[in-house]
């Protein structure tokens, strides 16, 4: 480790940037990463950048003032799906390495750009989720490589719920081009997987969009309508190069459901991975035989008491500083997305789509841990 910093800034103040900034400064419990040193907030609402850095002891500029900052080396890209690439495309311009939120770009061929930009600029890009990184699902991870499972078979995926208009404060994106279900909820599971089962060999999907104007229910837009334009039901299954199929349902029209969130199964036992939503959970194991229970599978792995949002921002600066592969990397992302892309494809082709873009398993995050700690 070298003990050094990168100078970072965040473009949009929105919801997720308060998660990121109280993980990286080390807020309410959370053990913090001194190698992001936050200069300055931006936001395209000025009040919105000012106000977040006023609550967190800030600076904020203008985005053009922050990207042409000499001091800022890394860029974390909290807008909307919709801006990801143009952004990401403007900081890489701008000689900055960019961390995005998810998902990657609301198309393959965006992120595809995107990515072919930052290695034409000798420069990282790396995305979110970084929640696979967490102790549970590194714990999990553990267990699979361990060989416990057997040969692995396949499992199930589900993120089943009513929609968010009855919580979020503005849910219309969730509605629009780039949001549904898939993209929104889908990166989780699936960078989840990839980090578990390694690299999605092929899609088969089918997918449905039962309405096409959906009401409000959350203040401050109580009562208000916004369209749908994206499939918000969506089914079917990941092949992946090993063999293994996984079973996948992404849903903002479910009342109600009591799947858990991931399941792998293999030849000897089962494994149950908690929400990759979320850093921690339990981790449970069953054998195969009628008399067997589950068991609690002991976290022995960092990061899984808290929301740490930015892990994968904090791997990627000491990736940079120590001149190592990061692990929320492009061409991960890249990979999730065009699954995801896929099943949209495939429900509407009527076929089964090939995953072309070649990725690798990320390494355990335990092999550049200090002191059990990153950095």
């Amino acid at each position: 480790m070298s003990g050094k910093s990168l100078g970072i800034g965040i473009i949009g103040t929105g919801n997720i940037s308060s998660a990121y900034l109280k993980a990286i400064l080390g807020k309410d419990g959370l053990s913090g990463f001194p190698v992001l040193n936050v200069k300055a907030l931006a936001d395209v609402r000025p009040e919105a950048a000012q106000a977040r850095a006023n609550e967190f002891g800030l600076a904020a500029k203008s985005i053009e003032a922050l990207l042409a900052d000499p001091e800022i080396q890394l860029v974390i890209n909290l807008t909307i799906p919709r801006a990801h690439v143009d952004l990401g495309l403007k900081c890489l311009f701008a000689g900055k390495h960019v961390y995005s939120e998810k998902p990657f770009g609301i198309t393959f061929e965006e992120g595809q750009t995107l990515l072919n930009a930052a290695k034409k600029a000798g420069l990282r890009i790396g995305s979110a989720p970084d929640t696979f990184l967490g102790g549970s699902h590194q714990q999990a991870r553990a267990v699979i490589d361990s060989g416990a499972l057997g040969t692995i078979i396949g499992g199930t995926a589900y993120f089943q719920c009513p929609g968010h208009e009855s919580w979020h404060p503005d849910p219309a994106f969730y509605y629009d081009i780039g949001g549904g279900p898939m993209l929104d909820m889908g990166p989780y599971y699936i960078t989840d997987l990839v980090n578990l089962l390694g690299p999605v060999e092929r899609v088969v999907g089918m997918s449905s969009r039962l309405r096409n104007e959906r009401t409000i229910t959350s203040a401050p837009k109580n009562g208000q309508k916004m369209p749908v334009l994206v499939d918000t039901h969506v089914t079917g299954s990941l092949g992946f190069a090993s063999g293994a199929i996984v079973q996948v349902a992404m849903s903002f029209d479910v009342a109600a459901q009591k799947h858990v969130p991931l399941e792998i199964y293999g030849t000897e036992q089962t494994l149950i991975v908690p929400d990759p939503n979320f850093f921690g959970g339990e981790v449970e194991l069953r054998k195969r035989g009628r008399d067997e229970t589950w068991t609690n599978v002991a976290v022995e792995q960092p990061y899984a008491d808290g929301n740490y949002r930015s892990l994968g921002v904090a791997d990627m600066a000491q990736a940079i500083l120590d001149n190592r592969p990061h692990r929320a990397n492009g061409d991960l992302a890249l990979h999730v997305l065009e699954v995801m892309e896929a099943f949209e494809i495939s429900a509407r082709e009527n076929r089964t789509v090939f995953i072309k873009t070649p990725v690798e398993r990320p390494e355990p995050l335990a092999s550049s841990l200090t002191n059990g700690r990153l950095g």
